[in-house]
């Protein structure tokens, strides 16, 4: 566990409202809508902004006209350009690892002041001509005659002008050879998760998003859209008011049309927005006379197969556990993002199985009963949306406002990550 003369604490954090894609963020690049939470934070913690060592943002899409989006960000953020800044990426937990990075480099002695958090436009995910047009393209780009240049065009076919979705292409394990969807259609099918049970969730998801519209709000700051900038958003758009299990029933599986149960209605939605946390060691919180939301006591990372990534929660808690000394019993909140209700319902069931523990972890005991009374009680990715270089921090910021809340005491966080990994997060509200 992490000592307290070397803990991170969160002072603040804020977000943007999250938008599906296509809708109402569509008009911002992923700098722009990073920009507007790292100016949102600067304001509301009063930070000099010259006092901060470094900017770690972590973004799975990073825009072609930004790379290393973190250091536009700050610069168009208006903090000094002595500030270095570093773009992180480890699929659906790089809003942790951007918090966890700071952790390590505090803890090396190379620095004590942090913006950190996450930045995604899956709107703006590029269209990407195949490698065989590529070539052609820059064949025709190097003809000088008009005689060359017919003879390179000549070499084009129909399929060459049909651009693969880096979005899709990213939802995508080059390793399993599945995309995210059909790894929880896999986990779905060996563990017993039926699409009533899934749709079920989701409902849920939704109805509890709603309940805690006004709890939501404290974490968001608004946006004010292109063109004209005189329409503003406030709130996110994902969630349903009016969402039935009547209506998640009549839509069609997605990922396997034949035995599958898995729904656009059952996973998360894509979407684009932006999480910004001011971090800093608990020494330099009391010198500069912040009272923290609380502190970061142990976290984990850890891989699994990739053909059932779902399931990398189950590895990331219990080597927390065992890091840390931390039981589910110690959790007064817990989150874990819904990727898709059937693989939340998955590591629920699996986290009670002694066979599991056993199997898996070589371990007498399970990892304990995860009451649905203390998960996401303020609903999940299946209403809010994923946007995926965002969440780790969206959850870290909603589970230790959560905690002053309810005046508890500790949150657990945990991911599942594409490419086959798991994320766990231990919180402390000071």
């Amino acid at each position: 566990m992490i000592t307290m003369a070397k803990r991170l604490v969160v002072i603040d954090g804020v977000r943007t409202p999250f938008a599906r894609i296509g809708t109402d963020l569509a008009g911002m690049d992923a700098d722009e809508l990073g920009r507007i939470a790292v100016n949102a934070l600067l304001a509301q913690t009063a930070l000099d902004p010259g006092v901060i060592d470094e900017v770690i943002m972590g973004c799975v899409g990073q825009p072609m006209g930004a790379v290393n989006v973190a250091r536009v960000i700050a610069l168009r953020a208006g903090i000094p350009q002595h500030v270095p800044a570093m773009t992180v990426s480890r699929n659906c937990a790089s809003g942790c690892e951007a918090v966890t990075q700071a952790q390590e480099k505090m803890m090396a002695g190379r620095g004590s002041i942090f913006v950190v958090g996450g930045v995604e436009s899956m709107t703006r995910y590029p269209l990407i001509f195949r490698q065989k047009a590529a070539v052609k393209f820059a064949t025709l780009t190097k003809a000088k005659t008009f005689g060359q240049k017919f003879h390179a065009m000549a070499h084009f076919r129909p399929d060459d002008f049909a651009p693969q979705s880096a979005l899709f292409m990213g939802l995508t394990d080059p390793v399993s050879g599945l995309n995210m969807g059909e790894t929880a259609e896999l986990i779905i099918r060996e563990h017993g998760i039926t699409r009533q049970m899934q749709d079920e969730f989701a409902l849920d998801s939704h109805q509890r998003t709603i309940a805690a519209r006004d709890r939501l709000a404290e974490e968001i700051c608004p946006v004010y859209l292109p063109p004209d900038f005189k329409r503003f958003m406030i709130e996110d758009n994902g969630p349903r008011p009016d969402q039935s299990l009547e209506a998640l029933a009549k839509l069609k599986t997605v990922f396997d049309h034949n035995m599958g149960t898995v729904t656009a209605g059952n996973s998360s939605q894509l979407t684009d927005g932006a999480v910004a946390l001011l971090v800093m060691s608990e020494t330099k919180a009391d010198e500069l006379g912040y009272t923290p939301l609380g502190a970061l006591t142990g976290y984990s990372y850890t891989g699994c197969d990739p053909a059932r990534m779902g399931l990398g929660p189950l590895n990331a808690m219990a080597q927390a556990e065992a890091q840390t000394g931390l039981t589910m019993k110690d959790a007064d909140i817990v989150e874990i993002n819904e990727a898709f209700a059937g693989q939340v319902l998955a590591v629920l069931k699996l986290a009670e199985s002694k066979a599991y523990a056993r199997d898996v972890f070589g371990r007498s005991t399970p990892l304990g009963e995860i009451s649905r009374a203390i998960l996401n009680v303020n609903g999940g990715a299946v209403a809010l949306g994923h946007p995926v270089g965002v969440t780790g921090a969206r959850l870290i910021l909603t589970s230790l406002k959560e905690l002053h809340r309810q005046k508890a005491r500790r949150a657990l966080v945990s991911l599942c990550v594409g490419g086959g990994q798991g994320a766990a997060l231990w919180l402390e509200r000071l």
